[in-house]
């Protein structure tokens, strides 16, 4: 049996439908936020794999390894998720395997308060998307339908 690739999911290239591995950062222990986001994913079609909260940074390799998502999000609440997310996508980037993953994070990405502003910095570091929690869910979602019509133009170039 084949294992799957990362970032080359089993649906067909002209579906917009995408297997997404959703988990918080390794210091976040939330698991509310993951519910929501794995509902808010599976309404708009996709196929989601919650690995929960809490999750070291060698099991978030090892499992986009082990399932081939199409796409990584990463949430953080409790605001180290620059801290965590710099360091965990910095990782990922190494593993040639896993270095061209479309990777997002999103939530409360520090602790400072409303002048948080993080997102030039995570996606310097290699994030695909940056939703800063002072955004709203309408940017993800804007994101994942112009992401999926992205796909779809590659596939048929």
């Amino acid at each position: 049996m084949a294992l799957p690739v990362p970032g080359q999911g089993t649906h067909p290239l002209g579906d917009r439908k995408r297997r997404v591995l959703i988990s918080s950062t390794s210091s976040d222990s939330h698991t509310w936020n993951l519910v929501f986001l794995q509902i808010l994913l599976e309404e708009m079609g996709h196929d989601v794999i919650n690995i929960g909260a809490c999750v070291p940074d060698e099991f978030l390799i090892a499992e986009c390894r082990r399932t081939g998502p199409d796409m990584v999000v990463l949430s953080s609440v409790n605001g180290h998720g620059f801290l965590d997310g710099t360091r965990v996508i910095s990782r990922l980037r190494r593993e040639p395997d896993l270095a061209h993953l479309p990777v997002v994070i999103g939530g409360k990405l520090g602790t400072r308060g409303e002048g948080d502003s993080f997102g030039e910095q995570l996606m310097a570091a290699g994030f695909d998307a940056v939703f800063e929690d002072t955004k709203g869910i309408g940017a993800f979602r804007e994101y994942l339908a112009t992401a999926g019509r992205a796909v779809e133009l590659e596939a048929t170039a």
